[in-house]
């Protein structure tokens, strides 16, 4: 997939060598990458926070420093309205836009540790 959000389908018809798996069928309501990005980018309380933007991309590798590091960030995601849909479109896109930061309350150690669950049919809401 590239970096750039398909509006259409949420999966690259032509995808390249390497690029991840397409996301799995739900049930229930499923949004497509485009509709997720425009609640995400329209509506996250991250985007009118006032904290320095290196705050939302921690440095360490570990997971439990990255969280100190981010904590301010993943404190505003805690009550964002769109924190699922968030965390489900960096799970679709562990490898471009979501590949580094804070995605949904999570950092990225936390997301590719959950990314093999989710593949497999585990719920978004299950891992907040």
């Amino acid at each position: 997939m590239g970096t750039d959000i398909d509006p259409g389908d949420g999966h690259d018809p032509d995808p390249a060598p390497g690029d991840p798996a397409p996301a799995p069928a739900r049930k229930g309501v499923h949004r497509t990458d485009g509709e997720l990005a425009g609640r995400v980018y329209g509506q996250a309380r991250c985007a009118s926070s006032c904290l320095d933007p290196d705050e939302w991309f921690p440095l360490a590798l570990d997971v439990a420093k990255a969280r100190d590091q981010a904590a301010n960030a993943i404190a505003i995601c805690t009550d964002c309205p769109v924190r699922t849909d968030c965390l489900e479109l960096s799970l679709r896109h562990p490898f471009d836009i979501s590949a580094y930061g804070v995605w949904g309350g999570l950092v990225e150690g936390e997301r590719r540790a959950l990314w093999r669950q989710w593949l497999a049919g585990t719920r978004v809401t299950e891992f907040l």
